[in-house]
């Protein structure tokens, strides 16, 4: 067993300067070394299995007299015990070293989901919208906490503040951070139940939110008035109005219309097709066009450097707000996206047509999967028959029927 050595003070440790090993007493074998260069650091001399070891207690005066020979005194502790504690600290290092790799925070799973998601959102919008809730909502409570770390009351305090104002964004939002932790469970940085689960979790906690949300309708031109909307469009220049007028000649949603191509349009078979990625139910969709469509069509400009059947001027395709613009200057108290309201409200109150062929042509979901099995042509020649007589409706209006002025507004 080493000699322990006369103990030194504080003081004395301070006062050391000439370079090599100098013991402290207190522990056998603690000794600080002086560097040449005036530098101090903590060494351990020890026997492990019958062989000289040095170990490391770091540097001086960071590492204190008192708590060097503290951690001296555990390190003899272990090794007569028969463990090896240079080879227990490396263990730990290591540990420390994989949790570290293993440590991933909540922002970063957001950003690496989102990054890895990135074709399988509709369009840059919908991503943004994704980041931003997030963002907004959960970022600033445990954006950066570990993921391992998250909890159910880390959820349950992002949500509980908007879950009644805003139930529709909170319950999204609540569906992103699942699908967030789910990632980062998958990919080995997180164990444990999913604390933004809804069923048998968060739903005992929060309210159903079918029974908070109040459903807005987006307001609906009254079909009566339809024939006088379009005739009044029709007087109006500019691309808004020629897209608002094909929007509502085919009842398509209003970033469907923004986003068409001249590659998605084909004049001679009289069908607008529009892939997965741009519909809303992520399934093709063909549109049947009537001959007043396929005439705005074939009278637009089409520049060559734009492959957007209604390009903005600045490039690119019309904003959201360029379409409600239009309805505004004219003095409808209306929606573009209510016009397809106004078709669906038409095809039941004044045609015969099934309701499946009118749920086709807006392209609605079907809710029964059963229904769905069962249903899978896509009625175009019925559907193409629908939006003739649409168009001629829209042309004519309703035999002897009254119909409403548009009160134009310029300013």
């Amino acid at each position: 067993m080493p000699r322990i050595a006369k103990e030194r003070s504080a003081l004395g440790v301070r006062r050391l300067r000439r370079p090599g090993l100098h013991a402290v007493g207190g522990v056998a074998g603690l000794q600080l070394r002086v560097s040449e260069t005036g530098a101090k650091y903590w060494v351990l001399r020890i026997a492990i299995a019958g062989k000289r070891r040095d170990i490391g207690l770091g540097p001086f005066p960071e590492v204190g007299l008192a708590q060097a020979r503290k951690e001296a005194a555990a390190l003899r502790a272990q090794a007569r015990k028969g463990l090896d504690p240079l080879a227990e600290r490396n263990a730990a290092r290591e540990a420390l070293r994989a949790a570290v790799a293993r440590s991933l925070t909540f922002d970063q799973a957001a950003s690496r989901y989102l990054a890895g998601k990135a074709e399988q959102f509709r369009n840059d919008k919908h991503r943004k919208q994704w980041r931003s809730t997030l963002e907004t909502y959960a970022s600033p409570v445990i954006g950066a906490l570990d993921v391992e770390r998250v909890e159910l009351a880390h959820i349950v305090n992002i949500l509980e503040p908007i879950w009644r104002t805003k139930t529709e964004t909170a319950n999204r939002l609540r569906g992103r951070i699942e699908k967030v932790l789910d990632y980062a469970s998958v990919s080995g940085y997180r164990t444990g139940e999913n604390p933004a689960r809804w069923r048998g979790n968060l739903d005992a906690i929060l309210p159903q939110p079918g029974k908070l949300k109040q459903v807005r309708h987006h307001r609906a031109l009254a079909f009566p008035e339809a024939p006088a909307f379009l005739t009044a469009l029709q007087a109006r220049d500019g691309l808004a109005a020629r897209a608002l007028e094909f929007l509502l000649l085919t009842a398509a949603r209003s970033g469907e219309v923004r986003g068409a191509t001249w590659d998605e349009i084909d004049l001679e078979a009289a069908t607008w097709s529009l892939p997965a990625a741009r519909m809303k139910a992520q399934r093709p969709h063909i549109v049947p066009l009537s001959a007043p469509a396929q005439a705005l069509l074939e009278a637009l400009p089409r520049l060559a450097e734009s492959p957007y059947v209604f390009p903005a001027v600045r490039g690119g395709s019309l904003s959201d707000m360029a379409l409600s613009a239009v309805m505004r200057r004219m003095g409808v108290a209306a929606t573009p996206h209510g016009l397809r309201s106004t078709f669906r409200d038409w095809v039941s109150e004044c045609t015969g047509y099934a309701h499946e062929v009118a749920e086709q042509a807006l392209a609605h979901t079907i809710p029964s999967a059963v229904e769905r099995a069962y249903r899978r042509g896509s009625l175009l020649e019925k559907r193409r028959r629908l939006m003739a007589d649409w168009a001629r409706y829209l042309r004519e209006g309703a035999p002897g029927g009254h119909v409403v002025g548009i009160r134009e507004h310029d300013g």
